[in-house]
């Protein structure tokens, strides 16, 4: 074998390993994502039924789990199944995801995103782990806390309400995409039975649709925040669950929402086994 085929042969070989720990990057991530949104949907499902005494946000997540026996140990798991993911994201943003599109800009801009979105909520999963940050802090304290410093800068009320209209247009972006099942290109869908595949469509239109709405829904008070000039108005995960009991629907919506978040959970866990990466 020639100096250029062994060199060959070696590229091959170190490509196909970081694809393999891309990959199981990936399904860890994803797993511990599914987690989180599994245990805030219950969470939000108590508060429907009148247990109002945890957050159903991350923090409330975190909590209900160092509970559990060997809940350090869960900790640290879903940690560094964060930190998976945002690895796998980071590797989209500078190598390309798949797909035809995979290596478009808005692609590996949107990978960069989300790399740094999850590098903060694994830093913050650790954190708590550890006891020595702040990892435990609610959303909406987050939220207020943000708001009320974003808003204290020049132009802060521009600001503040560009990102709440970016947060909405996400939210409607997203749900409309789970409900026309864009989903699908990701998905190795020769290797679902059809029952199988049924399943995962509940899970992936529910759960997609319900973490849409919860982020425009979001979005909407963190633009009422910016128009009243009112930090305090801007509102978490949690408060914006529990808004959802207040409209004239009651309880009932907060239900439905809550059980779409669970189903976005169980998504996530299809993703893990059945996404291509």
């Amino acid at each position: 074998m020639n100096t250029s085929a062994m060199a060959h042969t070696r590229r091959m070989r170190a490509g196909g390993e970081v694809g393999s720990l891309t990959q199981a990057a990936a399904r860890a991530g994803l797993t511990a994502r599914g987690v989180i949104y599994v245990l805030v949907g219950v969470l939000a499902l108590r508060i429907a039924f009148g247990d109002g005494s945890r957050q159903a946000d991350r923090s409330g997540a975190l909590a209900e789990i160092a509970q559990e026996p060997f809940g350090a140990v869960l900790l640290w798991a879903l940690g560094i199944g964060l930190v998976g993911m945002a690895v796998w994201r980071l590797s989209e943003a500078v190598f390309g995801a798949v797909g035809p599109d995979g290596r478009k800009v808005r692609k590996r801009l949107l990978a960069l995103v989300r790399c740094v979105f999850y590098a903060f909520v694994a830093y913050s999963v650790l954190s708590f782990a550890t006891g020595s940050g702040t990892g435990g802090s609610s959303s909406d304290e987050q939220s207020r806390d943000v708001t009320a410093r974003a808003l204290g800068v020049p132009a802060g009320q521009w600001i503040v309400g560009a990102v709440a209209v970016g947060i909405v247009v996400a939210g409607v972006w997203i749900g409309v995409r789970a409900v026309r099942r864009k989903y699908h290109k990701d998905l190795r869908l020769g290797e679902m039975s059809p029952g199988l595949r049924r399943l995962v469509d509940i899970a992936g239109v529910g759960g997609g649709a319900a973490r849409g709405l919860v982020f425009a829904a979001a979005g909407a008070f963190a633009l009422r925040a910016a128009v009243d000039y009112r930090p305090d108005r801007a509102k978490g995960l949690d408060d914006t669950l529990r808004s959802f009991a207040e409209t004239p629907f009651g309880p009932w919506l907060l239900v439905l929402v809550a059980a779409g978040v669970v189903l976005f959970g169980l998504f996530s866990f299809a993703l893990a086994r059945w996404r291509r990466v």
